[in-house]
């Protein structure tokens, strides 16, 4: 981007603070493209609209829209009352006006100004570095976690440094925002990329993401922060109990703002209960699940999150948890049908069916099965699909003299590979 040079019309009289220079007086416009962030942020940072600011001055709103673009500068009249109003002294103030500096060209440039003057942070650089986030937690169904692990790391700790110096205010809460959404991506990345070995990392970041969602008053960053530690209960440290608290948890903070949230609490709560052989109430958790889903619409917030095969598949999971293999069979079909292909999701999915057809004394579907399980797992490293995988393998032991069996256990081999 052509950067302007500011050259002043009108100037009265010059004044050196902190070794700034500082035009007071001066009302006459100045060529654009400086901005005085500093100045905007305060005057935000204290819950000042444009419009609020310029009623208690007494001037109309486009002064204070110049002021901020560094177009002009507040009369001498009006700098005690302006030093006032946002709660600073004269003397911080002419610091204040003093600050004028180029917008940078870009988001990402913005972003670099900001780490290297992190108390200059901005909702605009909050934004698209939650944007970022976003975009790495759209791709983590079709890419091996490892890949995703270090940008996501990069962009974590950046929110958190910023947070650190960003002042009270809006800035702040979107800067919780943003860790509540890095901080559950970074638990399952740690996880997925520790086989699901490494629980109480991962712990330690969806607890972070808690207090952080908590912090911006997000009820859908803290409901799908409680749901993915639901997952540690569930799959991780094997306590069902815990996980059920979890997802009552996870119901409670989504159920006025996300039926699919809340849905997909209600989906884990029935497993856990499945884990625990309490037939009645997970037939009644997936009931309300189904339920919960019914009412699903567009302006759900947590609509990205929700797939026609989720209550399917979590079905055919828990039915395959009571030891019911055709009824897992029948819902983990269905759940195939409607899952896309070659997704993390997938590779449970066919894992799941693999262990259905075991116990149904179906070798050859459940060995093709798993095939297809190794298949996407070999693209997409996908850590549930893989202990899947492994679980079938140890329940084919009985039949290990088999070539059908040997061959794909040398294709379960080839994934310990690096």
């Amino acid at each position: 981007m052509t950067q302007n040079r500011c050259i002043p019309i009108a100037m009265n009289t010059v004044s050196w603070i902190n070794g700034s220079v500082m035009r007071s007086g001066g009302s006459g416009r100045r060529a654009s493209g400086l901005r005085r962030y500093r100045l905007a942020q305060r005057r935000k940072a204290i819950g000042l609209s444009q419009e609020h600011l310029a009623e208690v001055l007494g001037v109309d709103r486009s002064t204070i829209v110049r002021w901020e673009r560094a177009e002009t500068d507040p009369q001498p009249w009006h700098r005690p009352h302006l030093a006032t109003a946002l709660k600073v002294s004269v003397e911080e103030l002419a610091d204040l006006l003093a600050d004028t500096r180029q917008p940078p060209a870009t988001p990402g440039g913005r972003l670099d100004y900001a780490l290297r003057q992190p108390g200059r942070v901005d909702l605009i650089t909050v934004a698209y570095l939650r944007e970022r986030v976003r975009h790495l937690d759209e791709r983590y169904d079709q890419t091996p976690s490892t890949l995703l692990l270090a940008e996501a790391a990069q962009l974590h700790g950046q929110a958190v440094f910023l947070r650190q110096y960003a002042d009270a205010g809006s800035v702040q809460r979107e800067l919780a925002a943003a860790i509540a959404e890095s901080a559950t991506l970074m638990g399952q990345l740690v996880w997925d990329a520790t086989q699901r070995h490494d629980h109480a990392a991962s712990a330690a970041y969806f607890d972070q993401a808690i207090n952080a969602a908590k912090e911006a008053r997000d009820p859908v960053a803290e409901a799908n922060a409680l749901l993915r530690k639901s997952y540690l209960a569930l799959y991780g440290t094997k306590r069902p109990t815990a996980a059920i608290a979890l997802t009552a948890n996870a119901t409670e903070v989504s159920r006025r703002t996300s039926p699919v949230l809340a849905g997909l609490a209600q989906l884990h709560r029935a497993e856990a209960h499945a884990m625990l052989g309490q037939i009645r109430d997970c037939a009644e958790a997936l009931g309300v699940a189904e339920d919960s889903f019914a009412s699903v619409g567009p302006q759900d917030p947590a609509s990205v999150l929700y797939c026609p095969s989720h209550h399917a598949r979590l079905a055919g999971s828990c039915w395959l948890s009571l030891n019911r293999s055709a009824d897992a069979i029948t819902a983990l079909e269905k759940a195939h049908q409607l899952v896309a292909a070659r997704r993390k999701s997938t590779a449970v999915v066919l894992g799941n069916l693999t262990l259905a057809n075991i116990r149904h004394r179906d070798l050859d579907t459940a060995i093709s099965y798993l095939h297809q399980a190794i298949s996407v797992i070999e693209r997409t490293r996908a850590g549930g699909g893989l202990n899947l995988a492994f679980a079938a393998a140890r329940e084919l032991r009985p039949w290990s003299d088999r070539p059908a069996v040997q061959d794909v256990n040398e294709r379960l081999l080839t994934l310990m590979t690096p």
